[in-house]
């Protein structure tokens, strides 16, 4: 039996007025508003009109996609380069009236979003949350863990308040009926990724050798932005119990954040490269040989899906979002998350070159089956069912892709 079926693509989305809001669509880089951008680009490229909502800074990471309106935000105390709307002022809500939305699509339970829940409400507009991170797993690293029942409530008041709500992965989905949201408004949005940036072919040792590594050498990566909320803790004291161990390993770490200081201070003559894009990034990523996960606050796990990509051996602990893209055992490993089992599994792996080598040619073949032309249509879709009178002018076409 063929392993190609047959699934459909949109082909157009005119007539749809998309007003997105965002609590940080540029000014940092991360795996959100990666995706809010590749959807705005999917919604321009078929014919909707969109303006994005967010807080903007001085200095943003990139260009965004699309139509920007600033928002009037301060910086989080402590957390200087997130910041944060304190409501919809008077001119937003000028311009939302003008531009005349058919669908107000929320990224985050923050005062904006549920500003702009409310405004949608008075304007008649139907509105989609989507799902990003685990706010409320957020207070721990930070000394309040006494918050984590307020952000719960929050979080549960403003999804339960949207017509309907994208979440990526099943164990998303579990995490917002447990909230109170009907199974019936809750739909899948994934994530797709770049293989053209993330694969083996990327793998470079001569790359490798300048930065000191030898070839036989297994390279620990570490990915991600480097704050508490990641798990750098868990990291740093798996490196330690690796050397403990008697194995000198030596890390290789891709991000940049406030903990970046304590990281270097504590993980000694480790490879720090900073923030990476394109073909520097897939390089680094392919060059590596496990990629250690130990957050336990990912919605999605977009390092994961990148790292198996790339054909790396992943080590993750065993949580709700890598649990959605690893098959334990086969395309990667999930561990209880505590650093003597991600040490365990490290051990295992470095003694083993050859699960390792097939672990990595089994996460290739998962990672291919996430692409972002077809998740990005899970979006349009959910739009769709809100918007009965250009569902029934929206155009499909039929594309064969992998089962």
């Amino acid at each position: 039996m063929s392993d190609l079926t047959w699934t459909r693509q949109l082909e157009s989305a005119a007539g749809m007025r998309v007003a997105l809001f965002s609590g940080n669509y540029n000014y940092t880089r991360d795996g959100a508003n990666n995706a809010l951008n590749k959807l705005v680009a999917h919604l321009l490229t078929q014919g909707a009109e969109v303006r994005v909502f967010s807080p903007t800074s001085r200095n943003p990471a990139f260009e965004p996609t699309g139509e920007l309106v600033s928002v009037p935000s301060i910086a989080i105390p402590g957390r200087s380069e997130f910041r944060v709307a304190l409501g919809l002022p008077a001119s937003i809500r000028q311009q939302l009236r003008e531009f005349q939305p058919n669908i107000v699509h929320l990224s985050a339970p923050d005062f904006l979003g549920t500003a702009a829940q409310r405004f949608a409400r008075e304007l008649n507009v139907p509105v989609v949350a989507s799902l990003h991170t685990r706010f409320e797993t957020y207070f721990e690293y930070y000394g309040l863990r006494l918050l984590h029942d307020w952000a719960w409530q929050r979080q549960s008041r403003f999804y339960r308040a949207s017509d309907f709500v994208l979440a990526p992965n099943e164990p998303s989905r579990t995490h917002l009926w447990q909230m109170g949201v009907p199974h019936a408004r809750i739909g899948i949005w994934g994530r797709g990724v770049e293989a053209n940036i993330f694969n083996p072919k990327r793998r470079d040792f001569a790359w490798r050798r300048e930065l000191g590594y030898r070839d036989e050498e297994p390279v620990i990566l570490f990915f991600g932005r480097l704050v508490r909320e990641k798990g750098i803790e868990s990291f740093i004291r798996t490196i330690g119990e690796m050397w403990a161990r008697g194995y000198r390993v030596r890390p290789m770490v891709v991000g940049s954040g406030p903990a970046e200081l304590e990281m270097k201070a504590r993980l000694g003559d480790a490879a720090f490269l900073g923030h990476l894009e394109g073909e520097a990034l897939g390089r680094a990523v392919a060059s590596a040989d496990i990629l250690l996960n130990p957050s336990l606050t990912e919605a999605f796990g977009n390092v994961v899906l990148e790292a198996m990509s790339a054909g790396l051996a992943v080590v993750s602990a065993d949580v709700g979002s890598a649990q959605a893209l690893i098959d334990n055992g086969r395309s990667g490993m999930l561990c209880p998350p505590e650093p003597d089992h991600y040490a365990d599994a490290i051990e295992h792996l470095i003694e083993h070159p050859s699960l390792r080598s097939a672990l990595g040619k089994a996460a290739v073949a998962v990672a291919a089956t996430y692409r972002w032309p077809l998740v990005l249509d899970e979006v349009v879709s959910a739009y769709l069912a809100l918007l009965p009178s250009i569902a029934a002018t929206a155009r499909f076409i039929p594309v064969r892709t992998a089962a």
